[in-house]
């Protein structure tokens, strides 16, 4: 209820009190969304802290604010210097404004996702400056149209037959749900127009109480059994309410939402463990394809006259094994490729090996920055965790806005830049030294990244993986086989003053692969 009229026809007035007769020294951002003015009083300065990021609407009017030394921007210079006269509530209307020496009208429209801040010169009726320019219709705004007076009579609550919402549009969520509870849908004519002067004459002599719903802290005019704080003081209330839903509210939400994050991917750390170290034990335990072939060159007279299958004992297990040739090819080639096939078993054991220890240094990490996070108490700390480990950012999933799309493969996280001027920003923002960079060979496409932060061994699939994507978001989408340079995002670096997307790289390498996008599989890697 802190952006309603009931809430905002006490605000105002204790706002006037404070400060009427102050000066504004300043008027800036440091955020697109939020707009602080300072005030000089004649005992003490104080500020007005408008917040309008939807659907995070907050007001605060703290004594000390300290305005960050970059990243801040003057507004508003027509303010500065003017006194403030008078502030006062639009009657039935989510507003309130700032009458000024000048004869200037400083106007907060506080309408949801459309909240803005508008300031109108001497008898002007439409605004000479907007805070939020995106929202056009303010532009065309008359102050005046805000004053909205309302007939509370019993005689028009009979014509509406006791409709809330059309009798007193300004109601908001939390009184009108005290109306449901009370069986005000049901009740009689006589009833509803009980229910609603009693919930006037509480909306009169409200006690302010910050209420958690569902997570969420609200501001309630009404009586409140289990509010999380209950206070007298309007300017006391907002600022408690900017304080516990928007600071605290804001590090609980990302806090839990990285500690989500990291959850997550040790749980995927975990499940690729398991399925390699399985998959580990299975090929250990199973025979070597370079047994059978020894079983085939030691028969090889078992395929004279043509013979394309036959019966042999295996002398490894003493048991018989049927061996079936293709037309045209002859044992020895079987045996060949049996032993070319055993051979590279014990590659992918080795790098099954190495890729497991990998995720389990991974695994201690992330149980490590889990532990971490849970000791965060304060905004902080929380702010200068995220930024040494920055690489980490896009782990949050409630991050917006990413300039890539992510792909998992094989347990390894791969990034695909979405535009030239994204490639830009992921190089810059996400990226680890340690991971492995692709690109199609000399065409336009998107930026690849694999993610190597921990991991020493990548598993040639997932290099084919991620070269398949980056040959299918790239002007190579059509050929049968494409050549991408890879090479470790160290070796990548923007030249001043490039076009967006343009990199020099070092010590690349080429694989050729055909494109494949992210519903296909790639084939083997030709080279």
């Amino acid at each position: 209820m802190h952006l309603n009229y009931h809430f905002l026809r006490f605000l105002a007035p204790a706002l006037h009190q404070r400060f009427q007769g102050s000066r504004i020294v300043s008027c800036f951002s440091q955020s697109k969304d939020e707009l602080i003015l300072e005030t000089e009083g004649p005992e003490e300065n104080s500020f007005i802290r408008a917040h309008l990021l939807p659907p995070q609407v907050f007001l605060a009017f703290p004594a000390q604010f300290h305005r960050a030394k970059r990243n801040s921007i003057d507004l508003f210079a027509e303010l500065v210097g003017d006194l403030i006269v008078k502030c006062g509530a639009f009657r039935f209307e989510r507003a309130f404004y700032f009458d000024l020496g000048s004869g200037k009208k400083l106007v907060f429209k506080l309408h949801g996702n459309r909240s803005n801040v508008l300031l109108y010169q001497k008898d002007e009726l439409l605004p000479s400056l907007l805070f939020r320019n995106e929202i056009r219709e303010d532009r065309e705004l008359d102050w005046t149209s805000l004053e909205n007076p309302l007939d509370l009579g019993e005689e028009r609550f009979a014509d509406l037959d006791g409709n809330a919402s059309q009798f007193l549009p300004t109601l908001g969520a939390i009184p009108r749900a005290w109306l449901k509870e009370r069986g005000y849908p049901e009740a009689s004519l006589t009833e509803k127009w009980q229910l609603m002067q009693d919930l006037l004459d509480l909306l009169d002599s409200p006690l302010y109480a910050l209420v958690d719903r569902q997570g969420e802290i609200h501001l309630s005019l009404l009586p409140e059994e289990n509010a999380t704080k209950t206070l007298s003081d309007p300017i006391q209330a907002t600022n408690e309410l900017f304080y516990l839903a928007l600071v605290k509210g804001s590090f609980e939400k990302e806090k839990i939402s990285l500690l989500r994050s990291y959850q997550d991917q040790l749980k995927k750390t975990d499940s690729y463990i398991q399925k390699s170290s399985a998959k580990l034990s299975e090929l250990k335990n199973a025979a070597p394809p370079s047994q059978l072939a020894d079983v085939i060159m030691a028969n090889l007279h078992e395929f004279g006259e043509g013979k394309t299958e036959a019966q042999l004992l295996d002398f490894y297990t003493g048991k018989p094994v049927q061996v079936k040739l293709k037309p045209n090819q002859k044992p020895q080639q079987l045996a060949e490729g049996l032993y070319r096939k055993s051979k590279n078993r014990q590659l992918e054991l080795d790098q099954i090996e190495k890729t497991i220890e990998a995720k389990l240094r991974l695994k201690a990490e992330l149980e490590q920055k889990l532990e971490a996070i849970e000791a965060i108490r304060e905004f902080r700390d929380l702010k200068k965790y995220k930024k040494s480990n920055k690489e980490d950012k896009a782990l949050s999933k409630e991050a917006t806005g990413l300039p890539f799309k992510t792909f998992e493969f094989e347990g390894f996280t791969i990034w695909v830049g979405k535009s030239a001027k994204d490639n830009d920003e992921m190089l810059r923002g996400f990226v680890h030294k340690d991971d492995l960079w692709l690109h199609a060979r000399q065409v336009p496409g998107s930026h690849v990244v694999i993610r190597m932060k921990g991991i020493t061994t990548l598993p040639s699939s997932v290099l084919e993986r991620a070269a398949g994507l980056a040959a299918y978001y790239s002007k190579l989408k059509t050929d049968s086989l494409a050549p991408v340079i890879y090479t470790q995002a160290k070796f990548v670096r923007k030249v001043k003053g490039s076009a967006p997307g343009s990199v020099m790289v070092d010590r690349e390498k080429v694989v050729l692969v055909p494109p494949a996008g992210p519903d296909e599989e790639t084939a083997a890697m030709k080279s």
